[in-house]
């Protein structure tokens, strides 16, 4: 058994304009609008949709919610175009140094097959480093049975692969089992409506969207965690009370909506007699994580 933090992560992208100047020889001149229905005209004639190849996905907002022995914490990095010019790279490279600083539970919803990939190819773009997250057992042995990159070790756990057992058939979505176990789901938006609301100049509510998700995430972890033997219910209980107050205690209208989608539907405790004598506090979480191992 490993303790380490936990550090849960979901990506927003929109299609890399800039990428496809590039690759299709477009003049300067031409604006980004032309650029990309050239691009979208050139996929439907040869029978493809809208959705770029992961290469061509720009990353937006890399959304977090990180979790040690210290509390609970969301945050996201957001590309805000300082300038006028992408940060991309600047937002990808501190996604990696938290890794590095860290050397967190990894923890995504279709995280092996859309971000990580996606993170892969543009921190490769932007010259990013990242040599804890890509070691498998040069420097750290301990990364040669279990690292990032394996898709059958659990030091980055993409719940929706693992749930499946790794069957693209069996896949569930995020909002579905999401809503399934009692949590809130999406609010407000979903990826396909991502890329208008870049071009509209509303960058911030793609990022509380992408909170909520990865909020939606944390707690199917923390419910898996349970399932497994990680957790058990009073530790279940104190973490999803733990998320609550943490929650409430953040002035955002998207935290408060998403409470008020998320009934606290647990009994009241008890009424204490003034004669009985309270029981002690339960102890703090155990935040251990159970990590695979030869």
């Amino acid at each position: 058994m490993a303790s380490s933090p936990v550090l849960v992560f979901d990506i927003e992208s929109i299609p890399d304009v800039a990428g496809l100047r590039l690759l299709r020889q477009m003049d300067a001149g031409v604006d980004d609008a032309a650029v990309y229905e050239a691009e979208i005209a050139d996929r439907a004639a040869r029978g493809k949709g809208d959705f770029m190849p992961l290469y061509l996905q720009r990353v937006l907002v890399i959304s977090c919610v990180f979790r040690n022995a210290e509390g609970l914490r969301v945050h996201s990095l957001v590309d805000r175009e300082g300038g006028g010019a992408s940060q991309e790279g600047r937002i990808i490279q501190q996604f990696f140094n938290m890794i590095e600083r860290h050397v967190p539970q990894l923890v995504s919803w279709n995280g092996s097959g859309f971000d990580l990939p996606v993170l892969h190819y543009r921190g490769m773009r932007h010259g990013v480093v990242a040599s804890k997250y890509w070691d498998m057992g040069e420097d750290d042995r301990e990364h040669r049975y279990n690292n990032y990159i394996s898709r059958y070790h659990l030091r980055h756990v993409d719940l929706m692969d693992l749930l499946a057992l790794y069957q693209g058939k069996a896949n569930a979505p995020l909002d579905a089992m999401a809503k399934l176990c009692g949590f809130p789901g999406k609010l407000g938006m979903d990826g396909s409506q991502v890329f208008n609301a870049y071009r509209q100049g509303r960058t911030d509510e793609i990022r509380r969207y992408c909170e909520t998700d990865v909020m939606n995430t944390y707690l199917l972890y923390c419910r898996f965690q349970q399932m497994r033997g990680g957790f058990t219910e009073a530790e279940y209980e104190r973490e999803i009370a733990l998320v609550r107050e943490t929650l409430g205690g953040i002035d955002e209208a998207h935290w408060r909506e998403y409470l008020a989608a998320w009934p606290d539907d647990r009994p009241a405790p008890p009424a204490v007699s003034a004669s009985v004598p309270a029981e002690p506090p339960p102890p703090s979480i155990d935040t251990t994580i159970i990590v695979a191992s030869d």
